[in-house]
């Protein structure tokens, strides 16, 4: 039966949902249309947020909106530096939304984009620093217990690129926990054959099946990721000669990684079959153990990187855009604070680690290792060279600078309201 569709939304910003001022439209997902919000805390200090307001086909569901609340019920519960926090889920003036921590930065999918589109090689130690605290965050949330101390059973069930956000901080937190599983509930022909492929290309084969999941199914998704992140392509590929892409994750062959003169590479490349051995049974038995074994190997092949040095990195090579954006959150906000009404404008330089664009299964990454370029269209590299560790001090000082300036003009703004 075909859900009722509500009227459309407003065409002007900002406006309020609850208790949230949203004043910049940064993107939409198959799930909801997402906005860059304003919350007014209890003691009248201002905080941005992202609020996800969910499409009207989907919150006319009543088993899909009776399952997303009981997820975001479940997923508020967590509280761990690498998981994005859900502050509030609720329904106001017709709407379903869900509200949760904005975080300043890109989302992989949308790194490994801006690596590939400036020849940049991601430093294979920061690749494993992504994939290393995605870990950590599966690891609490799958060992999460009730407050009798029951298993929660968490699952994230959607482990992508685009649910991967890294701040400008070097800060890694993996966000829309439960989400897939409300996607469970959703209307037949509720989401366009591009999103149903990306969430495909990241299925275990007992998800691609249909079968009870459990933490399991989380590894497998991280297990490509990483894989992904150390070949420089998609794993599963998309042509008419080939199976769909469900069908290829039920099949779940994965080819062997190609060497590419890594430090202890065998023990690298041990670590990913066994996160993507078709049999669960043969797979690691949680994140933590697959999170041991990379922690071991990262400390003997001395590829080691922290969030600090990460953040450097991204800055070095993408402060600009970090200024450009803040410089246009900058604006937003004092539009807000003006109450001025302003039209919708889907790419106003957006945060776009909240945005979700679907990425062709098939199209390359920047890939994190190696010598040879393959079929990929950006440099490898091992590690950073001593030139991609360092840049011009006239820079650094140049982002440094109009970063404090920028980040100060608007602390003081919302301070104000």
């Amino acid at each position: 039966m075909t859900a009722s569709v509500a009227p459309p939304e407003p065409s002007l910003l900002p406006r309020t949902i609850g208790r949230y001022t949203l004043f910049d439209k940064i993107g939409r997902g198959g799930m909801a249309d997402i906005f860059l919000a304003q919350a007014q805390t209890d003691i009248g200090v201002s905080r941005l947020v992202v609020v996800k307001q969910v499409l009207p086909h989907l919150a006319d569901s009543r088993e899909f909106s009776e399952l997303l609340i009981m997820e975001a019920k479940l997923a508020a519960r967590l509280d761990h530096a690498n998981i994005v926090q859900v502050h509030d889920l609720g329904r106001a003036d017709g709407f379903l939304y869900i509200a949760m921590q904005y975080v300043e930065g890109f989302d992989l999918n949308d790194l490994l984009r801006r690596c590939s589109r400036t020849k940049t090689a991601l430093p294979v130690q920061y690749a494993l620093l992504v994939v290393i605290e995605a870990l950590r965050a599966l690891d609490y949330a799958h060992r999460k217990t009730s407050d009798d101390g029951a298993p929660l059973g968490i699952v994230h069930r959607d482990v992508s690129p685009s649910n991967l956000l890294i701040s400008f901080e070097g800060e890694v937190k993996l966000c829309d926990f439960g989400i897939a599983h409300a996607n469970d509930a959703a209307p037949n022909g509720a989401y366009s054959e591009d999103v149903i492929k990306g969430k495909a290309g990241y299925m275990s084969p007992e998800q691609a099946s249909g079968h009870p999941l459990d933490g399991r199914a989380d590894v497998f998704a991280v297990g490509i990721v990483l894989w992904e992140l150390l070949s420089g392509r998609r794993l599963y590929k998309t042509a008419p000669e080939l199976p769909s892409l469900l069908d290829q994750a039920r099949a779940a062959q994965v080819p062997d990684l190609v060497s590419r003169g890594l430090p202890l590479e065998e023990k690298l490349f041990a670590i990913v079959k066994r996160a993507l051995a078709p049999n669960r049974i043969q797979r690691y038995a949680n994140a933590q153990a697959m999170l041991v074994d990379l922690e071991h190997y990262v400390a003997e092949s001395k590829l080691i990187a922290s969030p600090l040095r990460f953040g450097e990195w991204l800055i070095d090579r993408f402060g600009e855009d970090l200024i450009h954006q803040r410089r246009e959150r900058e604006r937003a906000v004092h539009r807000l604070d003006a109450g001025a009404q302003a039209e919708v404008v889907a790419e106003m330089g957006p945060p776009p680690s909240a945005r979700r664009p679907f990425v062709p299964s098939d199209a390359p990454l920047a890939a994190a290792a190696g010598n040879d370029a393959g079929s990929v269209d950006v440099p490898f590299a091992h590690f950073a060279t001593a030139a991609e560790r360092s840049s011009s001090r006239a820079w650094k000082f140049f982002a440094g600078v109009a970063l404090v300036v920028i980040g100060g003009a608007i602390a003081y703004s919302m301070a104000m309201r």
